[in-house]
Parts: C-alpha cells; structure tokens; sequence
C-alpha cells in the first residue's frame, strides 16, 4: 500500500504527498509516547526529522497533540472491512502472488457497500484505494454477481459486522469475492499486471512518466 504510492506516483501527486504526511504523523506520535521512556532515543530521532523547524527537543514541544481531523466517521470501519475481504481473497489463493489476480467483490447495497465506496468511486479500479488493500492488480466493486461468472467460480462468502456511532448503528453484512487470474501483462515500472504488454508501462505509470518529462 505505502510502497505503490510513495515510488510509483509522481512526486506532488496527493495520493503519495498524503501517504507521507500519514508517515510523519505517526511518526510524531510514535516519538512522543516512548520519549518519557526512552529519552535518548526519542530526542535523537526527533533531532533527525528533516521537516521539523527550530532546535526545540521533544520535550520542550509539547505532548501528542493529534488533530481531530484524522477521526474521520466510518473510515476505520470501511478499512476493517476491505481487509475483511482482503482475508478472504489471500486466502482463496492460497500463498500465490495476489498481484496475478483480479478481484471482484459483490455487496449489496446497503451500509458496508457505501463504505466500499469511499475507498473506491469507479466500479473498475487497479489504483483505488480498496484496489491497493486488496493487493491485487486491479479490483471491481459490484452490488450483484456479474452475469458472465462461471457455475463453477469460486465464490468466497463473508460477513462483516458495522458498529457507528458507539453501536447506535449496527449492521450485519454479507460480501462475495471471487478471484480471477488476470489477463493482462506485468507493468515494468509499477509491476502490477496492468499493461497491455511487457515492454510498456501501464497507463497510471505512463501517465506519471509524461508528467514528470513535462515538469523538467
């Protein structure tokens, strides 16, 4: 998930600039809560933080201080559920490279098909969100089973259990997922199987490569 965004997108694109402040923020916390344990430690790695000002210590800044921007409703909840269904998909392969396999997951609609969403607006995506914790190469979100699938898929079945709100909200859902050995070739720069063919990148990296010949 870190690695896909922080050296396959291009430098300022959001998805790794986020991934980095992600980064530095856990970082920071991690730092402060073992500082009145291990102080030496603490202060010589927050001495190395290159994107911190001043030449206060750790102790002199403060104690952790998280913004209440993080706490974003239903997102650990949609997290959960998607390596839920990563869970079913690993395991459904058994050991073999997830990134060989397209991944379809059918919910109904309903709560956790919403939250799905929100990791993943297309119906088809190989650089979503939910795509990238799945782990496979390209991932189709879907409220009914497709009607091309075979009698004899192998269909997983799951459920997943949604508390909001302190268990105001509660919801007991169903999901489906169905691996399928994808069909197209391994990219050479991002070495998902993405691309038309072996010898050139797939669109995402094309696209990054174009943007950063235009920016030089």
């Amino acid at each position: 998930l870190l690695s896909c965004r922080l050296y396959c997108e291009e430098a300022k694109d959001p998805k790794r600039r986020s991934c980095q402040t992600v980064l530095a923020e856990a970082l920071d916390i991690v730092v402060r809560s073992f500082a009145p344990i291990l102080p030496h430690l603490a202060e010589e790695v927050f001495q190395y933080i290159p994107y911190k000002k001043g030449s206060e210590g750790v102790f002199r800044t403060g104690w952790i201080n998280a913004s209440s921007a993080w706490k974003k409703p239903g997102m650990e909840e949609a997290i959960e559920g998607a390596c839920a269904m990563r869970d079913s998909f690993l395991g459904s392969i058994s050991g073999k490279n997830a990134l060989e396999y397209e991944v379809i997951i059918v919910i109904e609609p309903g709560l956790l098909f919403e939250l799905m969403e929100a990791l993943q607006a297309e119906e088809t995506s190989s650089v979503s969100q939910l795509n990238e914790i799945m782990m496979a190469s390209q991932t189709t979100l879907l409220s009914e089973l497709p009607k091309e699938t075979p009698s004899d898929a192998n269909i997983i079945k799951g459920t997943f259990l949604i508390n909001l709100e302190g268990g105001d909200i509660c919801e007991q859902s169903s999901y489906k997922v169905i691996a399928r050995p994808i069909a197209k070739a391994k990219c050479p720069r991002c070495r998902r199987y993405t691309a038309e063919s072996s010898s050139t990148p797939c669109p995402r990296c094309l696209q990054v490569l174009a943007a950063g010949k235009g920016s030089t």
